[in-house]
């Protein structure tokens, strides 16, 4: 095996609670069916209630564990909207052992002159606003004494900005600098796993949007990438801490050594 890449393991995940953002498609989506398949509780969060719908319908129709299904604007991450969703959780579960910020919009792929700065500001807003704002709040429910997991969905264009991928290069790239900096605060003081993927090219909706003329035949499935981020959720992984992984398994780390 490669130094540099990890090595997948078959784990349980009975009984986690896992809470997924942008759930209801994509990579969301096939993580959220996988995990529940696998015994885990799933908190579907999004706005699209009737695709979050569908999909807790297709849970329970395979017998896995009830999910729950959680209406969130993550363009209007409103303070009080945060610390009734905290209530929510702690109240009905008591802990959360994964969080999973994978919802994302792509906003527009225009020179950086032409970029509409209302759309800018909707970019951040969902892709990193939300999430520093949700992993403040949540991070109480994550502490525990057994492991628990948190990760960051990016993109190649986080860890190198490049043109016209405007407010979407720029809000990864900043998740991936609040990531380094939260899995050094936390390093010695938790046991918490931070962990960002990079899922390179997947046939999503997203996808479609950014590379229109792409015969989605020629990228691959959300599938493929569900052994690695299960393998990074999962309490008993040997993944390491402080990670950034590709869709290949291989990691550098967040926090330069």
């Amino acid at each position: 095996m490669n130094q540099n890449s990890v090595e997948l393991e078959m784990e349980s995940l009975d009984g986690l609670i896992i809470l997924i953002t942008g759930a209801n498609a994509g990579i969301g989506r096939a993580l959220t069916l996988d995990l529940a398949h696998r015994g885990a509780t799933c908190l579907m969060l999004g706005r699209n209630v009737t695709g979050l719908e569908a999909l807790y319908d297709e849970i329970m129709a395979a017998g896995d564990p009830e999910p729950a299904i959680i209406p969130f604007d993550l363009s209007q991450p409103n303070p009080e909207r945060i610390v009734e969703l905290v209530s929510a959780i702690n109240d009905q579960y008591g802990h959360l052992d994964g969080l999973i910020h994978n919802a994302a919009i792509l906003g527009e792929r225009v020179p950086f002159q032409q970029y509409k700065l209302s759309t800018w500001s909707e970019v951040f807003r969902v892709n990193f606003d939300a999430p520093v704002a949700l992993t403040q709040a949540l991070l109480p429910l994550l502490q525990r004494p057994k492991a628990s997991s948190l990760l960051f969905v990016s993109s190649s264009v986080g860890k190198a900005p490049r043109a016209y991928w405007g407010a979407y290069a720029n809000s990864k790239y900043a998740l991936e600098g609040f990531a380094a900096l939260l899995s050094d605060e936390l390093a010695n003081t938790t046991n918490i796993r931070i962990s960002v993927v990079n899922p390179g090219a997947t046939r999503t909706n997203m996808r479609k949007a950014a590379y229109p003329a792409e015969n989605p035949a020629s990228v691959k499935a959300p599938d493929a990438l569900l052994p690695l981020m299960r393998h990074l959720i999962a309490p008993s992984s040997s993944a390491p801490r402080g990670y950034r992984f590709d869709s290949n398994g291989n990691f550098e780390p967040l926090v330069a050594e």
